[in-house]
């Protein structure tokens, strides 16, 4: 635009647009352009262009003797944007991207951090499959009392080894004595905790009632 263009509305509003990201009218500091364009405005702009009017303030902050001293050359630029700004044209900025590949190298890492994540995630899915699965298991030792002196013991034990489940395995057993001649059975066995239910299996032994009176844990063991 033209040092006549400044003095229209359209101007001053173009000039608005120019100052959005910007913060001189060339490169990084105050130049003579600022001053050519400050003088060109001729007055102060309203608040209804915010940015040249942030401009106007900063431009007008400095002194004659320190606008005299500014670089460059006092002119206003042909056209705005074809000189350097604090931010490049947006075509000079496309260009900058497109040369430096900075948006394509995002997702190049993100591509690569989501192909390495997935290959790390895919690797322990396989290993944890391969892992033998830890199966929970609890040694227990019955007592297993009779109703009286005269129970058949053996052909009580023999009974109570006849309950079989999955997950059930029967130990060592012997006959402990009680008092007034009447022994108990107390008898081992392993068992799988998910699949064999302690009460359950002592009910079992229970329904055996001519032989059993009842059935008591002497010891119970996480193995």
């Amino acid at each position: 635009m033209a040092i006549g263009d400044l003095k229209s509305k359209q101007g001053v509003e173009a000039l608005n647009n120019y100052l959005q990201d910007r913060s001189y009218i060339e490169g990084y500091q105050p130049t003579q352009a600022d001053v050519a364009v400050f003088d060109g405005l001729g007055k102060s702009p309203d608040a209804t262009t915010p940015h040249v009017l942030r401009w106007y303030k900063h431009i007008k902050s400095y002194g004659n003797d320190e606008k005299k001293k500014l670089p460059g050359d006092k002119k206003v630029p042909a056209a705005f944007g074809s000189a350097g700004g604090a931010a490049p044209a947006p075509a000079a900025k496309k260009d900058d991207d497109d040369d430096l590949d900075l948006f394509g190298s995002d997702d190049e890492e993100d591509a690569e951090a989501a192909r390495i994540r997935e290959e790390r995630l895919k690797a322990y899915s396989e290993k944890k499959s391969k892992k033998p699965t830890l199966i929970a298991k609890s040694s227990i030792v019955l007592d297993v009392k009779p109703w009286d002196d005269e129970t058949n013991m053996q052909e009580m034990e023999a009974k109570v080894r006849t309950i079989q489940m999955d997950g059930l395995v029967w130990g060592a057993s012997k006959l402990v004595p009680v008092g007034y001649g009447i022994k108990k059975l107390q008898i081992m066995c392993v068992v799988e905790d998910e699949k064999v239910s302690v009460d359950l299996l002592t009910e079992e032994i229970q329904a055996f009632e001519d032989f059993v009176q009842s059935v008591d844990i002497a010891a119970f063991n996480k193995i």
